[in-house]
């Protein structure tokens, strides 16, 4: 007699479960829901390569379906794809602002003040006397930011970050992980921004830079609408609506004055690249 109400009691609660589920199918935030799912994998490139870290693309749909992964995550995945599926989830979508390297000292545009030996992580090497770079406002070229970024956006190539502004979405994670502030988060991929973080005096910056931003103010004389302004011995970008943009950059001597754009990587063989984040690996949350 137990077992059977014991079944009994099973039995019916798997009907009610039943039920429920049916219901729920039936309602319209269920139909919702569903169209919302196959919209999601419909927008999805489809490669199932598995870059983004799920076993295929119906898996990564899944994920972004409840808040596991971000669209960006799809290298495949264009913005206004992304932004179409940030649309079906109900949320506001990626951030139009991107990360940009407000440094251009290269390996083979900068000269050091000692051999480093230490850890090679940029905060250990920041944190023995600045760093082995003439410039302790330097790119330190060891890569924290790339380890840090969800999305693969970041490489470093000739010890100098690179931001990939087509896969960057702005999430700011890289921003914090600089110990040198050299990364900055820029309104948009059309802003522009001056690739130096130094304020030292322009003859200092010359003994260990050749692209240094010399706060020659030839940017400052050009911006009849207020681009750019020099302050502390730095050029630096003002958000305008308006203005020439154009020939102000073509007037920086040391070509300092540049777009997000300027910086991605993806232009080259990649021969010269130290290295990047693997698009195999597991994103970051």
């Amino acid at each position: 007699m137990i077992w059977l109400r014991l079944f009994a009691a099973i039995f019916s609660l798997a009907l009610a479960s039943f039920v429920a589920a049916v219901a729920l199918s039936f309602s319209p935030g269920g139909g919702t829901r569903r169209e919302a799912s196959r919209r999601i994998r419909a927008a999805l490139p489809g490669w199932d390569c598995g870059a983004c870290g799920a076993d295929d693309c119906s898996v990564f749909a899944e994920r972004l379906e409840y808040g596991k992964a971000r669209p960006a995550q799809c290298a495949a995945l264009d913005r206004e794809s992304a932004e179409r599926i940030d649309a079906l989830l109900g949320r506001t979508g990626a951030s139009e602002s991107v990360a940009v390297i407000a440094c251009a000292g290269s390996r083979d545009r900068t000269r050091a003040r000692f051999a480093y030996q230490g850890l090679r992580d940029c905060r250990s090497a920041a944190s023995f006397y600045g760093g082995e770079r003439g410039c302790e406002s330097a790119c330190l070229g060891f890569g924290d930011c790339v380890a840090v970024c969800p999305v693969g956006a970041i490489s470093i190539r000739n010890g100098l970050a690179r931001i990939n502004a087509d896969r960057c979405d702005g999430c700011g994670d890289c921003v914090d992980s600089c110990p040198n502030g050299v990364i900055q988060l820029v309104r948009d991929r059309n802003s522009w921004f001056v690739a130096c973080n130094s304020t030292e005096s322009a003859a200092t910056k010359a003994l260990y830079c050749d692209v240094a931003c010399d706060a020659c103010r030839a940017c400052e004389r050009l911006s009849g609408n207020g681009e750019f302004r020099v302050s502390d011995n730095l050029a630096r970008a003002v958000e305008v609506s308006t203005g020439t943009h154009d020939d102000i950059a073509a007037a920086c001597h040391h070509a300092c004055i540049r777009k997000p754009e300027y910086a991605a990587p993806g232009s080259g063989d990649g021969k010269d690249e130290d290295f990047r984040a693997s698009p195999y690996r597991k994103p970051r949350r």
